[in-house]
C-alpha cells in the first residue's frame, strides 16, 4: 500500500528543484523534511529507502515511538509541532531537531535536558507573526530575547527560524508572510547575531512550498504530497 511513496518523493523532489531554479538557488541548499505525523512506520520506510533522511512529527510521544522503532536507520527526526514544557525532556533526550521553540523558558528546559542527556539538539525558534489564537510561536517582540538567551545555551544550538502562515487556499497568499520572516532573520543578522544561528528558514508546506523556497526557504515541511491523506483517529 506504500508502492506510490517513491513516487509522490520523486515529484516532491523535482518540484523542489525547479522551485530553487526559477528563484537562483541550489536544490541541495533545501533540505526536504517528509512529515510522516498519523501515518505509520511502514510508511516512513518506504520513503527512507526511497533516500529520504530527514523525517517529522507533531507531537512527542508518536515522535518516540517512531524513532525506538527505527534504531536501525539513519534517520534524523524534527519535531515540528507545538512542544508542552512538561515534555521538553522527553523531546530534547531524543529528537535531532525541534522547530517550536515559543519562548525562553522552553529554550532553557530544552538546553538543560539536552545537556543532562548529554547530546545537543538543533532549535528553530517559531515566529508569530499572525498572532492567530489557534497556533503557537513566539511574538514578533519577544524574538531578540530568545535570540539573546540562546547565546547561553550549551546544549540547544539555536539555528533558525521557523513560520506557520494563516492557511490559505492559493499558495501566493502565505508570501507576504514568509518574506516577513525572511525580513526578519535578515535584520537579526544586520543588528549584530551570527548569520550562522539564523541559517535556516523553516517554512512552506505540501501546498505552498514552492512559494517558500522563491522567500529563502532551507527547510519545507512537506506530509500530504509525500504520504497522501492523513486518517486522524
Amino acid at each position: 500500500m506504500y508502492e506510490d511513496i517513491p513516487r509522490r518523493l520523486a515529484e516532491v523532489r523535482d518540484r523542489i528543484a525547479n522551485a530553487a531554479g526559477r528563484a537562483g538557488r541550489r536544490p541541495e541548499d533545501v533540505r526536504l523534511i517528509a512529515v510522516s505525523k498519523t501515518h505509520p512506520l511502514d510508511a516512513v520506510r518506504a520513503a527512507a529507502e526511497a533516500g529520504q533522511i530527514d523525517f517529522g512529527e507533531n507531537k512527542v510521544q508518536e515522535a518516540l515511538q517512531k524513532i525506538a522503532q527505527s534504531t536501525d536507520t539513519r534517520l534524523r527526526w524534527h519535531l515540528i509541532g507545538h512542544l508542552q514544557s512538561n515534555k521538553a525532556r522527553k523531546a530534547a533526550g531524543a529528537v535531532g531537531a525541534i522547530h517550536a521553540i515559543d519562548g525562553v523558558d522552553l529554550l532553557m528546559k530544552v538546553d538543560q535536558a539536552a545537556s543532562e542527556a548529554g547530546r545537543t539538539v538543533d532549535v528553530l525558534i517559531q515566529v508569530d507573526l499572525a498572532l492567530e489564537e489557534t497556533k503557537h510561536g513566539a511574538p514578533l517582540g519577544e524574538v531578540p530575547e530568545v535570540v539573546r538567551a540562546a547565546t547561553g545555551c550549551t546544549a540547544a544550538r539555536l539555528t533558525g527560524l521557523m513560520l506557520l502562515p494563516p492557511l490559505a487556499e492559493n499558495p501566493e497568499d502565505a508570501r507576504p508572510w514568509f518574506r516577513r520572516l525572511r525580513e526578519l532573520r535578515d535584520d537579526l543578522v544586520r543588528s549584530g547575531v551570527p548569520a550562522g544561528r539564523l541559517r535556516e528558514l523553516s517554512m512552506g508546506m505540501s501546498h505552498d512550498f514552492e512559494v517558500a523556497i522563491a522567500e529563502g526557504a532551507t527547510m519545507v515541511r512537506v506530509g500530504t504530497a509525500i504520504f497522501g491523506e492523513r486518517h486522524y483517529v
